[in-house]
């Protein structure tokens, strides 16, 4: 009673002040001033840390803003805000942010430890994930009706038929339904549902708007094997990669993504699409097949990233999300079944080399005070026992790479008639190291003299005094052995950057 009543009063003092907090169609703005204000005035409440030059903060928007008039007109005291990343840095910093948008969840008021939001950007799917958040993990459906307007309002929803709610099998339901963040799900023992839907014994079943339309689970009811169904059936055989799809393509259960790069608005598309999608079948929750529409110009990063030209498309490419993002080609660049069907068993069987790009050695490579490095010279430069080499891994599109080009330039000037120390630099965009594993931009790495082929991660200050301090002292004063914990990278996050995360 005393936490009830204790709740009761911040909110009532909240409600007090609550004009100083500003809302733009229906969703509050929030600054440092207002923001513990709001969390007490609100129990739930889903926070968004944008920026307004972001692509991707832009075309949340709308969205963001219809699954706050949904929430509005339920009635529901969940809330909707957002947070300008770039005007309350201090807040920003406070909540670990360094990608946009960023957005999580704070429940009951609780400030210290937010729930990261997990699910795609479309209203349906915030509002599946904020009920999930704060109501049961299912539904029960004691109706027809309802069940059919839980299966109509979703793309993917999850029911499960128990004559007893107390069964083991329906407790490993609730537990597999807990676990699931972007999925709604239905549990009924109502003989009228069972009926309707077709179903005679205790089960579960996926209903969606795609392929199938619905897919009946049939293996042991255990909560492992209820989640390895529903991460095998809740996406399309073939997903079509977009703003809103990016989030569950890349933050989904599924790491290894062929990916069918191909115009639209091309005459052969449909046959493309045929043929990508006969192969999917095979695959199905060990593989994610993605199409990407090549002419599309916010996709052209991703083209970037994986060393390809829109003329030189339709084209096939595999990669792989674990920790180490690892890229494959295949030999054949024909888009037939039966050869996406060959290189995708060979990647399962493990057969596959990464596809590593490089580009050709410039013949003036080792003129300038930067030496230019690609990846067909990366390793006979770098790892000279004679020599200590200091590489930029940047990206020509990155602002603090463009930052750094003037210093990093000074300091090859200043060692330009050094015998033993090299500065350099590579764009890690068109030229991949299978030794060196690149995550954001600008990369600084140190490669001391020896045959021991040591790499030391650069840490300190992005000055020339702190680079000159780094080389004189041999790679210590500033440096960490690669793969330690170090400071935090000030440059942008590779996948975070492309929307691969």
């Amino acid at each position: 009673m005393r936490l009830r009543n204790t709740f009761f009063l911040l909110c009532t003092l909240a409600v007090a002040s609550r004009a100083d907090i500003g809302e733009e169609d229906g969703v509050l703005v929030l600054k440092k001033s207002n923001f513990e204000e709001a969390l007490k005035a609100h129990p739930n409440i889903l926070v968004e840390f944008y920026a307004p030059w972001c692509g991707h903060c832009k075309a949340l928007v709308p969205e963001y803003a219809k699954a706050a008039s949904m929430l509005k007109a339920d009635g529901s005291e969940i809330r909707l805000a957002k947070v300008d990343a770039t005007e309350e840095a201090d807040l920003a910093q406070e909540y670990g942010v360094r990608g946009y948008p960023t957005i999580k969840f704070f429940k009951g008021g609780d400030k210290e430890s937010p729930k990261e939001y997990s699910a795609g950007r479309q209203a349906d799917d915030i509002i599946n994930w904020l009920k999930k958040r704060t109501g049961p993990a299912a539904t029960t459906l004691g109706e027809v009706a309802q069940a059919e307007t839980m299966i109509a309002e979703n793309e993917v929803a999850v029911i499960g038929f128990f004559k007893d709610a107390e069964s083991e099998g329906a407790t490993a339901f609730l537990k597999a339904a807990e676990a699931v963040d972007d999925v709604p799900f239905g549990i009924t023992s109502n003989d009228a549902v069972f009926s309707k839907f077709e179903v005679s014994k205790d089960g579960v079943v996926l209903f969606k708007k795609f392929d199938e339309g619905r897919n009946t689970f049939d293996g042991e009811l255990s909560k492992t094997e209820l989640l390895a169904f529903i991460k095998a059936n809740q996406l399309p055989l073939v997903i079509e990669f977009t703003e809103q799809t990016a989030p569950k393509i890349f933050g989904g259960e599924i790491k290894s993504h062929i990916l069918m790069f191909v115009p639209k608005a091309a005459d052969d598309f449909n046959d493309k699409m045929a043929e990508f999608k006969k192969a999917s079948e095979g695959f199905k929750g060990k593989i994610l097949f993605i199409f990407i529409d090549s002419e599309v110009d916010d996709n052209q990063r991703i083209l970037e990233f994986f060393g390809l030209k829109k003329e030189e498309c339709p084209a096939i490419r595999l990669i792989t999300l674990e920790e180490e993002m690892t890229k494959y080609r295949p030999e054949s660049e024909a888009i037939t079944a039966d050869n996406i069907i060959a290189f995708c068993t060979l990647f399962t069987e493990g057969k596959l080399k990464p596809h590593l790009m490089s580009q050709d050695i410039p013949e003036d490579w080792d003129k300038n005070p930067v030496r230019v490095l690609v990846g067909k010279n990366f390793e006979e430069v770098v790892f000279d026992p004679k020599k200590n080499v200091f590489v930029e891994f940047y990206a020509p599109w990155c602002g603090h790479c463009k930052q750094l080009d003037p210093i990093w330039t000074k300091l090859g000037e200043k060692y330009q008639d050094s015998a033993d120390i090299v500065v350099a630099k590579m764009d890690s965009t068109a030229n991949e190291i299978e030794t060196v594993k690149v995550h954001s931009f600008p990369t600084l790495k140190f490669f001391p003299a020896g045959d021991e082929h040591k790499v030391v991660d650069y840490n300190g200050e992005r000055t020339l005094e702190g680079f000159t301090k780094f080389l004189e002292s041999g790679g210590k004063d500033g440096g960490a052995p690669a793969g330690e914990e170090g400071e935090e990278d000030e440059g942008i996050d590779v996948s975070t950057h492309l929307g691969l995360v």
